[in-house]
């Protein structure tokens, strides 16, 4: 693993973590009381949440199949990993192509603690862990080089991780310098919350974040598309998680009926 920190290895659970929560969401077992108390005040607010934890982890594998399959990816940068769920995305990847390499980058301790899950990879592939904040984008592409060659395409990540970091932090920034050090072929796969479908759960789900000390930022269709400047956005466009490419779905339960509040979307840079 790179760039880790043993000191970092403390987990604070006297306040919740959002990857905690979403672990609690996809019914996982490393989240804390904490964590599940305020899954259980968004519920109460959206029962729907659940469901959009899950549509998002199947946008994610519906996007990795995708780049594998049929724009020949071979490297993945996963910033804002999360806690892992099986099936992760090297093991998507690693499926199709067992030369794949993948490298998870999260700052949350209770992720290291369980990074090893997401470091059993292929013989013929490679993966790796690299602790670090999303918002010091530099330092990541530094760590990440150890084992991607940024000379060749490499698909960025960004799954449920921006709608954590507001504008004034520097969201559109980080993506930019990302993008700006990936080669032409790379593809940016990136979903994130929305108030567009269902403004006042969504306003009020913010707030009770907020309560808990996490920031929380709904984006319209219109900024999510400022992410994707200079890049191809790939068809079906930016679309509920739950409406992309549904046909490149593989072991998905039925999602039910509602709106889920998050965009996809995969722009290829040219």
């Amino acid at each position: 693993m790179t760039g880790t920190d043993p000191a970092a290895a403390r987990i604070d659970t006297t306040r919740p973590h959002p990857a905690r929560v979403y672990d609690w969401y996809l019914g996982g077992k490393d989240n804390y009381p904490v964590d599940e108390e305020l899954g259980r005040q968004i519920m109460a607010i959206d029962d729907g949440a659940p469901r959009a934890a899950r549509a998002n982890r199947w946008f994610m594998q519906r996007a990795t199949r995708l780049l594998v399959r049929q724009e020949g990816i071979r490297q993945f940068l996963d910033i804002g990993s999360g806690i892992p769920t099986e099936p992760n995305l090297h093991q998507i990847a690693q499926s199709a192509a067992p030369e794949s390499r993948v490298v998870y980058v999260d700052n949350d301790p209770i992720v290291l603690a369980h990074a090893e899950a997401l470091l059993r990879g292929t013989p013929e592939g490679a993966t790796d862990y690299v602790q670090a904040d999303a918002r010091d984008p530099r330092r990541i592409l530094e760590q990440a080089a150890q084992v991607l060659d940024f000379d060749r395409p490499v698909a960025l990540s960004l799954i449920a991780l921006l709608h954590f970091v507001a504008d004034e932090d520097g969201a559109y920034e980080l993506v930019d310098t990302l993008v700006d050090a990936l080669a032409p072929g790379s593809c940016l796969v990136l979903s994130a919350m929305t108030a567009d479908f269902e403004p006042e759960n969504v306003r009020r789900g913010i707030a009770a974040y907020t309560a808990g000390g996490v920031t929380l930022v709904a984006r319209s269709r219109e900024e999510m598309a400022r992410f994707f400047k200079g890049l191809e956005v790939l068809d079906p466009g930016i679309v509920s998680v739950a409406d992309w490419r549904p046909e490149l779905a593989e072991n998905e339960s039925d999602l039910g009926r509602g709106p889920v509040s998050l965009y996809g979307a995969v722009g290829r840079k040219v």
